[in-house]
């Protein structure tokens, strides 16, 4: 009988590799001593497993082999990085020196324990420690900063009905993290709303994934029936673009008018301030200073027409009609509602995720509205909010992330259409990946970042 025989190129590859390493791990022990051998060996068996995984067949198209690969290699990357140091190479001027002093005694060194130390806290009680010592923002400087701001609100409200009375611009309001208590880390920053009137008889709403854009995220405002009304029957034709009223051309006016036309010395003379337009930006933005206070306002073009309400915030590039549609106040609305129906901890556990993505350099882009959206989503499946769950909660909330990073989608929950993620590098979702995946075992991890 003829003898089945194995392809040997790979078995010999492998047997190489494997003869290599147990050649270089024998070595080691003589070289390194027994505690840099262990280090030496946890390290090789990672990149081993990393170069094992890379060189065997996959299942094509199969996401659930995809998602695996995924999983493991966060899991390999974890253990490379846990890896201890190697000790430290012993110096040729340091072997002339005695390593023991002959006249001392060795005793054992006693370890002095605090009284307070933070390893004995709960998770319970060092997120509600980091809750009250960094998400508290002084109430003195949250007044002084939302006073600016309304008073800045009525400047500018007084400016545009002078300079632009044939444009119905409706009252500007106040926005943002620091009014609504979603995630504000200190009170330095607000959202200054101009709603942009329109008549809904000449103007109508065009998803985004109905155009070229493809995206149901933006919308197109769309001028109706020109033969009927021409164009100047509307206020707002002089910011048609192709039929289309454009966000970029309405900034454009409103971002030289905030530089070249207001009066902001005088302004801030009056209010005891210094206020500057920022020039570069292509936000319409306001910085100010009072005292110790610096002030950043931004302001936001918004129409609001079909239950829809859209920013002047178009994408970058040559697309410049298009509108972003807001969930900013479903969100908060539905987060406190949720909390008031069951006496639940959302926004307390919101807000220290939303803290502990902003401060982090791999997480950042996770902040605000997408950590607010896994909530939601949390809240649909897990009912139990209550203060005292207030860990097992974050720790729910870090395994959905991970799950929606390993798919790299995460659905809006108001427009399962819409992933919250479609802007981010695969590159990013892998390294908030394997951050979020070390921290589900050690959520402590997040805790001690800066």
């Amino acid at each position: 009988m003829a003898e089945f025989t194995r392809p040997r190129g790979k078995r010999q590859e492998d047997s190489g590799l494997g003869n290599v390493l147990d050649l270089l791990l024998a070595n080691a022990r003589l070289v390194l001593g027994v505690t840099g051998a262990a280090v030496l060996a946890i390290a090789t068996l990672a990149v081993k497993r990393l170069i094992d995984r890379a060189t065997s067949p996959r299942d094509e198209g199969d996401p659930k082999a995809e998602q695996k690969t995924l999983e493991e290699s966060w899991q390999d990357l974890a253990l490379i990085k846990a890896t201890p140091k190697p000790p430290k190479k012993q110096r040729r001027e340091d072997l002339s020196e005695p390593l023991l002093s002959p006249a001392l005694p060795l005793v054992p060194e006693t370890p002095q324990v605090e009284s307070s130390s933070p390893c004995c806290l709960t998770l319970q009680e060092k997120l509600l420690s980091y809750y009250s010592s960094r998400l508290t923002v002084p109430e003195t400087q949250a007044s002084v900063s939302l006073q600016l701001a309304r008073s800045i609100c009525t400047q500018l409200q007084n400016f545009l009905r002078s300079k632009c009375p044939e444009l119905p611009f409706g009252s500007l309001f106040l926005s943002g993290p620091l009014l609504d208590g979603l995630g504000a880390l200190a009170a330095d920053h607000i959202h200054l709303m101009l709603p942009v009137v329109l008549d809904a008889t000449l103007w109508s709403l065009i998803p985004g994934e109905d155009t070229v854009v493809r995206n149901p995220q933006y919308w197109l405002i769309k001028r109706t029936d020109l033969e009927y009304f021409p164009r100047g029957r509307s206020p707002w034709d002089r910011f048609i673009v192709g039929r289309y009223l454009s966000s970029n051309m309405l900034n454009e006016t409103l971002h030289k008018m905030l530089v070249a036309s207001i009066n902001w010395p005088a302004i801030g003379s009056l209010l005891g301030s210094v206020i500057h337009p920022v020039v570069a930006s292509q936000e319409l933005k306001l910085e100010v200073k009072y005292d110790q206070i610096k002030l950043s306002i931004t302001l936001f073009p918004v129409v609001e027409m079909e239950d829809k309400v859209l920013l002047a915030a178009p994408p970058e590039g040559l697309v410049e009609n298009l509108w972003l549609e807001s969930f900013y106040r479903a969100e908060v609305s539905k987060v406190k509602e949720l909390d008031a129906g069951d006496s639940g901890a959302r926004q307390r556990c919101l807000c220290i995720l939303n803290s502990i993505c902003k401060s982090h350099p791999a997480l950042h882009k996770l902040s605000g509205s997408p950590l607010t959206h896994v909530v939601l989503h949390l809240s649909a499946t897990s009912l139990d909010w209550a203060e005292e769950s207030l860990a097992d909660m974050f720790q729910q909330l870090l395994e959905e992330l991970v799950g929606y990073l390993e798919k790299g989608v995460l659905p809006s929950y108001f427009n399962p259409k819409i992933n919250l993620f479609c802007d981010l590098l695969e590159e990013e979702i892998d390294e908030m990946g394997f951050m979020l995946y070390r921290a589900i075992s050690e959520p402590e991890l997040l805790l001690k970042e800066k």
